[in-house]
Protein backbone atom coordinates (compact mmCIF):
# COMPACT_ATOMS: atom_id res chain seq x y z
CA UNK A 1 0.00 0.00 0.00
CA UNK A 2 1.83 2.94 -0.86
CA UNK A 3 1.22 6.82 -0.70
CA UNK A 4 -0.49 8.18 -3.23
CA UNK A 5 0.99 11.63 -4.20
CA UNK A 6 -1.53 13.34 -5.92
CA UNK A 7 -3.98 16.30 -5.39
CA UNK A 8 -7.31 14.88 -4.48
CA UNK A 9 -6.05 13.03 -1.32
CA UNK A 10 -5.94 13.97 2.42
CA UNK A 11 -2.36 14.52 3.95
CA UNK A 12 -4.11 15.10 7.30
CA UNK A 13 -7.10 14.24 9.36
CA UNK A 14 -7.81 15.63 12.84
CA UNK A 15 -11.25 14.62 15.01
CA UNK A 16 -12.02 17.05 17.30
CA UNK A 17 -11.80 16.13 20.88
CA UNK A 18 -14.37 17.88 22.42
CA UNK A 19 -16.82 15.70 20.07
CA UNK A 20 -14.83 12.43 20.30
CA UNK A 21 -15.88 9.66 22.93
CA UNK A 22 -13.46 7.34 24.61
CA UNK A 23 -13.74 4.12 23.46
CA UNK A 24 -12.52 0.97 24.04
CA UNK A 25 -8.85 -0.49 23.07
CA UNK A 26 -10.75 -2.34 20.03
CA UNK A 27 -12.94 0.84 19.15
CA UNK A 28 -9.38 2.73 19.98
CA UNK A 29 -7.22 0.63 17.95
CA UNK A 30 -9.56 0.58 14.70
CA UNK A 31 -9.80 4.32 14.55
CA UNK A 32 -6.31 4.64 14.46
CA UNK A 33 -5.77 2.34 11.88
CA UNK A 34 -8.40 4.19 10.03
CA UNK A 35 -6.75 7.34 10.40
CA UNK A 36 -3.26 5.33 9.28
CA UNK A 37 -5.10 3.58 6.00
CA UNK A 38 -7.13 7.10 5.14
CA UNK A 39 -3.43 8.86 5.27
CA UNK A 40 -1.82 6.04 3.51
CA UNK A 41 -4.65 5.65 0.32
CA UNK A 42 -7.16 7.72 -0.29
CA UNK A 43 -9.30 9.69 -2.98
CA UNK A 44 -10.75 12.97 -1.97
CA UNK A 45 -11.83 15.39 -4.18
CA UNK A 46 -13.79 18.59 -3.68
CA UNK A 47 -16.02 18.29 -7.62
CA UNK A 48 -14.76 21.48 -9.61
CA UNK A 49 -12.38 22.88 -7.58
CA UNK A 50 -8.40 21.79 -7.64
CA UNK A 51 -7.34 23.29 -4.17
CA UNK A 52 -5.86 19.42 -3.15
CA UNK A 53 -4.15 17.60 -1.25
CA UNK A 54 -6.73 18.68 1.83
CA UNK A 55 -6.77 18.81 5.53
CA UNK A 56 -10.32 17.29 7.34
CA UNK A 57 -11.05 18.18 10.69
CA UNK A 58 -13.97 15.92 11.93
CA UNK A 59 -16.44 17.04 14.22
CA UNK A 60 -20.27 17.17 15.51
CA UNK A 61 -21.73 20.66 16.24
CA UNK A 62 -25.02 20.45 17.15
CA UNK A 63 -25.69 16.95 16.67
CA UNK A 64 -24.79 17.04 13.02
CA UNK A 65 -21.46 15.91 11.48
CA UNK A 66 -19.17 18.86 10.13
CA UNK A 67 -16.76 18.13 7.47
CA UNK A 68 -14.30 21.41 7.73
CA UNK A 69 -11.95 21.03 4.48
CA UNK A 70 -9.34 23.05 4.28
CA UNK A 71 -5.88 23.41 1.66
CA UNK A 72 -2.59 22.33 2.64
CA UNK A 73 -1.49 25.71 4.04
CA UNK A 74 -4.91 25.39 6.48
CA UNK A 75 -6.37 27.70 4.15
CA UNK A 76 -10.48 27.34 4.52
CA UNK A 77 -11.99 25.83 1.60
CA UNK A 78 -15.30 24.35 2.57
CA UNK A 79 -17.13 23.36 5.41
CA UNK A 80 -19.97 20.82 5.11
CA UNK A 81 -22.75 19.98 7.67
CA UNK A 82 -24.80 16.48 7.75
CA UNK A 83 -27.52 15.30 9.34
CA UNK A 84 -26.80 12.09 11.56
CA UNK A 85 -30.45 10.90 10.57
CA UNK A 86 -29.64 8.95 7.90
CA UNK A 87 -27.44 6.74 9.68
CA UNK A 88 -29.18 6.72 12.78
CA UNK A 89 -30.05 2.49 11.61
CA UNK A 90 -26.34 1.62 10.39
CA UNK A 91 -24.94 3.04 13.47
CA UNK A 92 -27.20 1.27 15.96
CA UNK A 93 -26.66 -1.75 13.95
CA UNK A 94 -22.64 -1.66 13.52
CA UNK A 95 -22.27 -1.07 17.19
CA UNK A 96 -23.94 -4.28 18.28
CA UNK A 97 -22.15 -6.30 15.97
CA UNK A 98 -19.03 -4.75 16.65
CA UNK A 99 -19.17 -5.71 20.31
CA UNK A 100 -20.29 -9.23 19.48
CA UNK A 101 -16.96 -9.40 16.89
CA UNK A 102 -15.02 -8.22 19.95
CA UNK A 103 -16.32 -10.68 22.39
CA UNK A 104 -16.62 -13.43 19.71
CA UNK A 105 -12.68 -12.59 18.73
CA UNK A 106 -12.59 -13.78 22.70
CA UNK A 107 -14.82 -17.22 22.97
CA UNK A 108 -15.52 -17.93 19.92
CA UNK A 109 -14.58 -20.63 17.14
CA UNK A 110 -12.88 -18.91 13.78
CA UNK A 111 -16.05 -19.66 12.15
CA UNK A 112 -18.14 -18.30 14.05
CA UNK A 113 -15.77 -14.77 14.15
CA UNK A 114 -15.79 -14.93 10.63
CA UNK A 115 -19.34 -15.05 10.39
CA UNK A 116 -19.88 -12.17 12.52
CA UNK A 117 -17.25 -10.09 11.10
CA UNK A 118 -18.86 -10.63 7.25
CA UNK A 119 -21.58 -9.11 8.51
CA UNK A 120 -19.85 -6.21 10.13
CA UNK A 121 -18.21 -5.67 6.77
CA UNK A 122 -21.10 -5.69 5.35
CA UNK A 123 -22.68 -3.12 7.04
CA UNK A 124 -19.18 -1.03 6.95
CA UNK A 125 -20.27 -1.34 3.10
CA UNK A 126 -23.89 0.14 3.78
CA UNK A 127 -22.92 3.15 5.61
CA UNK A 128 -19.52 3.69 3.24
CA UNK A 129 -22.77 3.77 0.63
CA UNK A 130 -24.58 6.06 2.74
CA UNK A 131 -21.76 8.37 3.04
CA UNK A 132 -21.45 8.73 -0.73
CA UNK A 133 -24.99 9.57 -1.47
CA UNK A 134 -25.27 12.46 1.30
CA UNK A 135 -21.88 14.06 -0.04
CA UNK A 136 -22.63 13.44 -3.48
CA UNK A 137 -22.10 16.60 -5.49
CA UNK A 138 -20.24 18.12 -2.92
CA UNK A 139 -17.30 15.74 -2.27
CA UNK A 140 -15.82 12.93 -4.60
CA UNK A 141 -14.31 9.53 -2.43
CA UNK A 142 -13.77 6.45 -3.17
CA UNK A 143 -15.54 3.44 -1.60
CA UNK A 144 -12.47 2.49 0.64
CA UNK A 145 -12.13 5.68 1.54
CA UNK A 146 -16.00 6.36 2.74
CA UNK A 147 -15.37 3.26 4.86
CA UNK A 148 -12.97 4.41 6.54
CA UNK A 149 -14.20 8.24 7.10
CA UNK A 150 -17.61 5.89 8.24
CA UNK A 151 -15.15 4.43 10.98
CA UNK A 152 -14.31 7.76 12.26
CA UNK A 153 -18.00 8.85 12.34
CA UNK A 154 -18.76 5.90 14.20
CA UNK A 155 -15.77 7.26 16.91
CA UNK A 156 -17.74 10.34 17.15
CA UNK A 157 -21.03 8.50 17.74
CA UNK A 158 -19.04 6.66 20.68
CA UNK A 159 -19.64 9.76 23.05
CA UNK A 160 -22.91 9.99 22.04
Amino acid sequence: MGQNKGKDRLVLITLDEASLGRGTPDQEHERAIAVYDLLEVNHFAIPGRDHGPYKLAISLIERKLCLDIRSESDQPIVMHFLSLTPFKRVIKDYEMICESYYEAIRTSSPAQIEAIDMGRRGLHNEAAEILMERIEGKLSVDHDTARRLFTLIFALHWKG
